[in-house]
Protein backbone atom coordinates (compact mmCIF):
# COMPACT_ATOMS: atom_id res chain seq x y z
CA UNK A 1 0.00 0.00 0.00
CA UNK A 2 1.23 3.57 -1.19
CA UNK A 3 2.82 5.73 1.67
CA UNK A 4 3.94 9.11 1.77
CA UNK A 5 7.29 7.59 3.75
CA UNK A 6 10.97 8.58 4.53
CA UNK A 7 13.62 5.53 3.44
CA UNK A 8 15.20 4.31 6.33
CA UNK A 9 18.94 5.78 7.20
CA UNK A 10 21.83 3.18 9.02
CA UNK A 11 21.41 4.39 12.85
CA UNK A 12 17.68 4.94 12.97
CA UNK A 13 15.63 5.18 16.00
CA UNK A 14 12.29 3.41 16.91
CA UNK A 15 10.14 5.94 16.53
CA UNK A 16 11.76 7.36 13.31
CA UNK A 17 11.54 4.07 11.69
CA UNK A 18 7.85 3.93 12.74
CA UNK A 19 7.33 7.28 11.27
CA UNK A 20 9.41 5.54 8.15
CA UNK A 21 7.25 3.11 8.02
CA UNK A 22 3.47 4.30 9.05
CA UNK A 23 4.04 8.48 7.84
CA UNK A 24 0.34 10.00 8.73
CA UNK A 25 -1.79 6.77 7.59
CA UNK A 26 -3.25 4.26 10.45
CA UNK A 27 -2.27 0.47 10.70
CA UNK A 28 -5.18 -2.52 10.19
CA UNK A 29 -4.84 -5.83 12.29
CA UNK A 30 -5.01 -9.35 9.85
CA UNK A 31 -5.58 -12.27 11.67
CA UNK A 32 -3.78 -15.08 10.19
CA UNK A 33 -3.09 -18.72 11.73
CA UNK A 34 -0.40 -20.02 10.20
CA UNK A 35 -1.02 -23.44 11.37
CA UNK A 36 -3.82 -23.81 8.46
CA UNK A 37 -3.76 -22.78 4.58
CA UNK A 38 -7.73 -21.40 5.06
CA UNK A 39 -6.92 -19.09 7.35
CA UNK A 40 -4.01 -17.66 5.18
CA UNK A 41 -6.52 -17.72 2.04
CA UNK A 42 -8.69 -15.28 4.29
CA UNK A 43 -6.11 -12.95 5.62
CA UNK A 44 -4.38 -12.87 1.68
CA UNK A 45 -8.08 -12.24 0.86
CA UNK A 46 -8.58 -9.29 3.49
CA UNK A 47 -5.58 -7.80 2.56
CA UNK A 48 -6.12 -7.41 -0.82
CA UNK A 49 -9.28 -5.37 0.39
CA UNK A 50 -7.12 -3.17 2.07
CA UNK A 51 -4.40 -2.98 -0.50
CA UNK A 52 -6.83 -1.67 -3.31
CA UNK A 53 -5.77 -0.51 -6.51
CA UNK A 54 -2.42 0.37 -4.64
CA UNK A 55 -0.64 -3.03 -4.36
CA UNK A 56 1.84 -3.56 -1.96
CA UNK A 57 4.93 -1.98 -1.24
CA UNK A 58 6.59 -4.39 1.31
CA UNK A 59 5.07 -8.12 2.19
CA UNK A 60 7.20 -9.01 5.42
CA UNK A 61 7.20 -13.18 5.88
CA UNK A 62 8.84 -12.72 9.20
CA UNK A 63 6.29 -14.92 11.75
CA UNK A 64 8.00 -18.31 13.17
CA UNK A 65 8.32 -21.04 15.73
CA UNK A 66 11.23 -22.40 17.21
CA UNK A 67 11.85 -26.10 18.30
CA UNK A 68 8.51 -27.21 18.84
CA UNK A 69 7.28 -31.25 19.71
CA UNK A 70 6.90 -33.62 16.58
CA UNK A 71 3.33 -32.41 15.85
CA UNK A 72 0.90 -32.26 12.60
CA UNK A 73 -0.64 -29.18 11.62
CA UNK A 74 -4.80 -29.66 11.03
CA UNK A 75 -3.27 -29.74 7.21
CA UNK A 76 -1.33 -32.72 7.93
CA UNK A 77 2.44 -30.69 7.57
CA UNK A 78 4.66 -30.64 10.58
CA UNK A 79 4.05 -27.57 12.60
CA UNK A 80 7.35 -26.06 12.39
CA UNK A 81 7.47 -26.35 8.46
CA UNK A 82 4.13 -25.10 7.89
CA UNK A 83 4.41 -22.13 9.62
CA UNK A 84 7.37 -21.24 8.72
CA UNK A 85 7.49 -21.86 4.80
CA UNK A 86 4.29 -23.73 3.95
CA UNK A 87 2.02 -20.75 4.70
CA UNK A 88 4.38 -18.43 3.92
CA UNK A 89 4.76 -19.59 0.09
CA UNK A 90 0.77 -19.75 -0.12
CA UNK A 91 0.66 -16.10 1.31
CA UNK A 92 3.20 -15.20 -1.08
CA UNK A 93 1.33 -16.99 -4.02
CA UNK A 94 -1.71 -15.45 -3.56
CA UNK A 95 -0.71 -11.40 -2.85
CA UNK A 96 2.31 -11.66 -5.30
CA UNK A 97 0.50 -9.55 -8.12
CA UNK A 98 -0.12 -7.21 -5.32
CA UNK A 99 3.62 -6.83 -4.48
CA UNK A 100 4.48 -6.73 -8.58
CA UNK A 101 1.13 -4.04 -8.89
CA UNK A 102 3.34 -1.77 -6.54
CA UNK A 103 6.68 -3.32 -7.60
CA UNK A 104 7.57 -3.64 -4.08
CA UNK A 105 9.30 -6.04 -1.75
CA UNK A 106 9.22 -9.36 -0.98
CA UNK A 107 11.12 -10.64 2.68
CA UNK A 108 11.57 -13.37 3.92
CA UNK A 109 13.03 -14.67 7.44
CA UNK A 110 16.17 -17.02 7.75
CA UNK A 111 18.03 -17.95 10.63
CA UNK A 112 21.92 -19.02 11.86
CA UNK A 113 20.14 -21.96 12.66
CA UNK A 114 19.87 -22.28 8.16
CA UNK A 115 23.58 -23.76 8.44
CA UNK A 116 24.29 -27.41 8.36
CA UNK A 117 22.36 -30.42 5.93
CA UNK A 118 20.84 -29.43 2.61
CA UNK A 119 17.18 -29.29 2.18
CA UNK A 120 15.17 -33.24 2.91
CA UNK A 121 11.92 -33.50 0.40
CA UNK A 122 10.66 -35.39 3.65
CA UNK A 123 10.30 -32.71 5.69
CA UNK A 124 7.57 -31.06 3.17
CA UNK A 125 5.41 -33.51 2.69
CA UNK A 126 2.65 -34.90 5.14
CA UNK A 127 4.77 -36.42 7.40
CA UNK A 128 3.90 -34.03 10.56
CA UNK A 129 3.99 -36.13 13.52
CA UNK A 130 6.62 -38.32 12.03
CA UNK A 131 9.35 -36.92 11.39
CA UNK A 132 12.01 -37.51 14.35
CA UNK A 133 10.64 -37.44 17.35
CA UNK A 134 10.84 -34.78 20.02
CA UNK A 135 14.80 -34.57 20.71
CA UNK A 136 15.54 -31.22 22.32
CA UNK A 137 19.73 -31.07 22.09
CA UNK A 138 20.33 -28.07 19.81
CA UNK A 139 24.08 -29.53 19.81
CA UNK A 140 23.45 -33.67 18.94
CA UNK A 141 21.04 -33.66 16.31
CA UNK A 142 17.77 -32.93 18.09
CA UNK A 143 15.05 -33.68 16.12
CA UNK A 144 13.08 -30.76 16.82
CA UNK A 145 16.24 -28.86 15.43
CA UNK A 146 16.68 -30.40 12.52
CA UNK A 147 12.79 -29.90 11.48
CA UNK A 148 13.71 -25.95 12.64
CA UNK A 149 17.06 -25.83 10.33
CA UNK A 150 14.99 -27.41 7.34
CA UNK A 151 12.11 -24.35 8.18
CA UNK A 152 14.74 -21.98 7.81
CA UNK A 153 16.91 -23.13 5.18
CA UNK A 154 13.75 -23.20 3.05
CA UNK A 155 13.70 -19.34 3.37
CA UNK A 156 17.01 -18.80 1.13
CA UNK A 157 16.41 -22.10 -1.21
CA UNK A 158 12.50 -20.55 -1.71
CA UNK A 159 14.24 -16.62 -2.18
CA UNK A 160 16.54 -17.99 -4.64
CA UNK A 161 13.61 -20.37 -6.61
CA UNK A 162 11.43 -16.79 -6.60
CA UNK A 163 13.78 -15.06 -8.33
CA UNK A 164 14.92 -17.49 -10.83
CA UNK A 165 11.16 -17.81 -11.75
CA UNK A 166 10.84 -14.34 -11.64
CA UNK A 167 13.27 -13.31 -13.55
CA UNK A 168 15.22 -9.67 -14.15
CA UNK A 169 12.11 -7.75 -15.15
CA UNK A 170 9.69 -8.21 -12.82
CA UNK A 171 10.07 -4.90 -10.92
CA UNK A 172 9.73 -7.20 -7.63
CA UNK A 173 12.83 -7.83 -5.29
CA UNK A 174 13.19 -10.75 -2.92
CA UNK A 175 15.43 -11.23 -0.16
CA UNK A 176 16.27 -13.05 2.85
CA UNK A 177 17.22 -11.80 6.23
CA UNK A 178 18.38 -13.55 9.42
CA UNK A 179 17.85 -11.26 12.92
CA UNK A 180 21.31 -12.66 14.62
CA UNK A 181 20.74 -13.81 18.07
CA UNK A 182 18.45 -11.61 19.93
CA UNK A 183 15.99 -11.47 23.36
CA UNK A 184 12.49 -12.21 22.04
CA UNK A 185 9.54 -14.25 23.48
CA UNK A 186 10.41 -16.68 20.92
CA UNK A 187 13.53 -18.52 23.01
CA UNK A 188 10.54 -18.52 25.94
CA UNK A 189 8.06 -19.98 23.97
CA UNK A 190 10.43 -22.38 22.83
CA UNK A 191 11.66 -23.34 26.48
CA UNK A 192 8.24 -23.88 27.62
CA UNK A 193 7.45 -26.28 24.97
CA UNK A 194 10.56 -28.62 25.67
CA UNK A 195 12.94 -27.09 22.97
CA UNK A 196 16.06 -26.38 24.91
CA UNK A 197 17.93 -28.46 27.27
CA UNK A 198 19.98 -28.49 30.38
CA UNK A 199 21.36 -24.63 30.99
CA UNK A 200 21.30 -23.69 27.18
CA UNK A 201 19.05 -20.93 27.36
CA UNK A 202 20.69 -19.92 30.72
CA UNK A 203 24.35 -19.77 29.12
CA UNK A 204 23.18 -17.93 25.94
CA UNK A 205 21.90 -15.16 26.85
CA UNK A 206 25.13 -13.36 27.47
CA UNK A 207 25.06 -13.76 23.79
CA UNK A 208 22.13 -12.13 23.24
CA UNK A 209 21.75 -8.87 21.52
CA UNK A 210 17.82 -6.83 22.32
CA UNK A 211 14.69 -7.77 20.33
CA UNK A 212 15.13 -4.10 18.53
CA UNK A 213 18.69 -4.78 17.43
CA UNK A 214 17.11 -8.35 15.84
CA UNK A 215 14.47 -5.89 14.19
CA UNK A 216 16.73 -3.88 12.03
CA UNK A 217 17.70 -6.75 9.54
CA UNK A 218 14.45 -7.16 8.66
CA UNK A 219 13.57 -3.48 8.65
CA UNK A 220 16.78 -2.58 6.87
CA UNK A 221 15.44 -5.38 4.05
CA UNK A 222 11.78 -4.01 4.43
CA UNK A 223 12.13 -0.30 4.40
CA UNK A 224 15.96 1.10 3.19
CA UNK A 225 16.26 3.55 0.50
CA UNK A 226 18.35 6.50 -0.50
CA UNK A 227 21.34 7.05 2.38
CA UNK A 228 20.65 3.40 3.51
CA UNK A 229 22.27 0.27 2.72
CA UNK A 230 20.97 -0.88 -1.10
CA UNK A 231 19.08 -3.88 -1.05
CA UNK A 232 19.63 -6.42 -4.20
CA UNK A 233 17.17 -9.21 -4.97
CA UNK A 234 18.00 -12.47 -4.09
CA UNK A 235 20.59 -11.12 -1.50
CA UNK A 236 20.69 -12.52 2.36
CA UNK A 237 20.94 -9.87 4.74
CA UNK A 238 22.17 -10.20 8.43
CA UNK A 239 24.40 -9.02 11.37
CA UNK A 240 27.88 -8.34 11.06
CA UNK A 241 29.55 -9.29 13.66
CA UNK A 242 29.94 -12.37 16.56
CA UNK A 243 29.62 -14.97 13.89
CA UNK A 244 26.10 -12.82 12.72
CA UNK A 245 25.30 -13.06 15.93
CA UNK A 246 24.92 -9.07 16.63
CA UNK A 247 26.15 -5.98 14.99
CA UNK A 248 25.66 -3.37 11.61
CA UNK A 249 23.71 -5.32 9.34
CA UNK A 250 25.53 -6.27 6.51
CA UNK A 251 24.86 -8.94 3.01
CA UNK A 252 25.90 -12.60 4.12
CA UNK A 253 28.49 -14.16 2.28
CA UNK A 254 26.85 -17.04 -0.09
CA UNK A 255 26.31 -20.39 1.86
CA UNK A 256 26.23 -23.16 -1.72
CA UNK A 257 23.26 -25.24 0.47
CA UNK A 258 21.04 -22.58 -0.17
CA UNK A 259 21.20 -22.64 -3.50
CA UNK A 260 20.46 -26.57 -3.69
CA UNK A 261 16.98 -28.18 -3.92
CA UNK A 262 15.43 -25.00 -5.22
CA UNK A 263 12.88 -27.42 -7.87
CA UNK A 264 12.05 -29.68 -5.37
CA UNK A 265 11.40 -27.45 -2.62
CA UNK A 266 8.84 -25.06 -5.39
CA UNK A 267 7.37 -28.15 -6.52
CA UNK A 268 6.93 -30.12 -2.46
CA UNK A 269 4.93 -26.60 -1.81
CA UNK A 270 2.56 -26.39 -4.27
CA UNK A 271 1.91 -30.12 -3.94
CA UNK A 272 1.18 -29.10 -0.04
CA UNK A 273 -0.80 -25.86 -0.59
CA UNK A 274 -2.68 -28.10 -3.60
CA UNK A 275 -1.70 -25.07 -6.16
CA UNK A 276 0.49 -24.43 -9.40
CA UNK A 277 2.34 -21.41 -9.01
CA UNK A 278 3.42 -19.95 -11.86
CA UNK A 279 5.08 -16.74 -11.69
CA UNK A 280 4.64 -15.11 -14.75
Amino acid sequence: METETQPITIGATMSEMKTAMLGDNDDDTVDCDLTSFSSVRVAAGRVGELAGDNGLDVLCCNAGVMALADQATTDGFDIQIQTNHLSHFLLQKLLFPLVKKAGGRIVNHSSIARHGKQLEEKYFGKNGGNLGGDGASMFLGGARWARYHQSKLAQPVFTAALKERMGEDSGVTVVTVAPGYAATDLQVTSHKSGGFVGGVTVWTTRFMQSEEDGSMPLCTACFSGKGGIEIESGGFYEPTLAGAMKGPVGRAKKNKIEFLGLDMLWKMSEEAIGEKWDVF
